[in-house]
Formats: structure tokens, C-alpha cells, sequence
């Protein structure tokens, strides 16, 4: 037997491993930094972070991807309910994916919903790690140590109990009010939540760009999707 042949043969396996494992991995547009991109709509060049992601589903059906994590060419429309409807009625989804997609007249109610359980997601998780409270007696204890970076009022809420909170809060902490209490109550996995707050940190800095996601969508009127 060869023995140097061998060492050969296993030198030289060694080096095919060596390049498989220099071989690049392919990133997904969610592991990528923020970058411009058109839409589809308008044609004007923006920042993702002011666009909706939509894929081509294997059915052909565009699917708003909000996270950007979906798997597929992605096409782009302006954070805009005008510009979801637009893009609908005149089918620019099947010139952006090249081949014929449907997209249905309520993509924009489905989009605006989706923006509205993203930020509950973030409502949600924040009172799973202790940083938000409901009920306006926790509200005015985390206000008056400080601790605050967000208060929420329900648009049910009273104005002068909404009142008595804001002026607690201080220039510090910022003021939302753009949820229902039923969907504080899915948040806090509770009854009748009409005030909460958030403490300050990373949540409640998303929670904020959560909302401006939700009225720049939405407009001045930035109630929950329109049924």
C-alpha cells in the first residue's frame, strides 16, 4: 500500500473542507443594514424603515413581510395605506415580481393590522419582562419614581384621568394613545386596561417607532383598521 498516497489523498480532502468552509454564507435582506430602495408605487427611492416588504407567496398572493425575514424576492411599497390600495388596484405587484400576482382589496386593512400586533407584540413582551404596568395606580407609581418612558391611555380613556397622568409624566416620558382597550386587554392578558405605562429602556424606544410606523400608514386618523 501507497502510505504516501494516502496522506495525499487525505491532504487533499482536508483542503476541500478548508473551501467549503470559506464559502460565503448568504445573507437574508433582514441581516442586511437598512438600505433605499423604490417603490413600487411612487418610484421615489426611500430608507426601508419607510416602506412595506411584500413576497410573491408559492400560491402568488402578495404578502406583506414587516419583519423582512420572509424568504423570496421582495418588491416595496410606500408606508402608505394610499399607496398599498394603489398598488392593488392598478397590479404593480405583477410587474414588481415579473409574473402574475393577486393581491386583495384588503391587503391594506391587513397590512394596518399587522403594524397594530407588531407594536402589541412589543406592548406585550415588555409586561412579560416587568417593564409595563396596567392600571392607573400602577401607572401614577411608576410616573412618580421616574421610571416611565411611555404612557398609554385607551382611546376609551376619560380625558381628565388622562390628564392627572400626563402631568406626572413630566418632559421625560412620551404619551400614546392610539389603542382600544380591547387591544391593551390582549396585550396585558387582562380585563379593562385603559392606562399603562412602560419603563424606559429599549422596548419602550420600539413601542415609540412601532407607532410612527402606525400613523404614517395611517395618516392624522390612526384608529384601529377600518372593518
Amino acid at each position: 500500500m501507497d502510505r504516501s498516497a494516502g496522506r495525499e489523498r487525505g491532504g487533499a480532502g482536508k483542503r476541500r473542507g478548508e473551501r467549503l468552509s470559506e464559502a460565503p454564507v448568504r445573507e437574508t435582506e433582514a441581516d442586511q443594514p437598512l438600505a433605499d430602495r423604490m417603490c413600487i408605487v411612487t418610484r421615489a427611492v426611500k430608507d426601508e424603515a419607510e416602506l412595506i416588504r411584500f413576497v410573491r407567496s408559492p400560491g402568488g398572493e402578495a404578502v406583506p413581510d414587516l419583519a423582512r425575514k420572509l424568504p423570496g424576492r421582495g418588491v416595496w411599497v410606500s408606508l402608505d395605506r394610499g399607496a398599498v390600495a394603489e398598488a392593488v388596484r392598478r397590479k404593480l405587484f405583477s410587474r414588481g415580481f415579473g409574473a402574475e400576482t393577486t393581491a386583495p382589496a384588503g391587503l391594506p386593512d391587513l397590512v394596518a393590522k399587522l403594524l397594530r400586533d407588531q407594536a402589541l407584540a412589543l406592548l406585550s413582551l415588555a409586561r412579560k419582562a416587568g417593564e409595563a404596568v396596567s392600571g392607573f395606580g400602577k401607572v401614577e407609581d411608576m410616573l412618580r419614581s421616574g421610571r416611565a418612558g411611555l404612557v398609554l391611555h385607551s382611546r376609551e380613556a376619560q380625558p381628565d384621568g388622562c390628564r392627572k397622568l400626563d402631568r406626572l409624566a413630566g418632559p421625560d416620558a412620551r404619551v400614546m394613545a392610539i389603542f382600544e382597550t380591547r387591544e391593551l386587554d390582549l396585550a396585558f392578558a387582562r380585563p379593562n386596561v385603559v392606562h399603562a405605562a412602560v419603563a424606559r429602556g429599549a422596548l419602550a424606544e420600539k413601542l415609540l417607532a412601532a407607532q410612527r410606523r402606525i400613523e404614517t400608514f395611517e395618516g392624522p386618523e390612526h384608529g384601529p383598521p377600518r372593518t
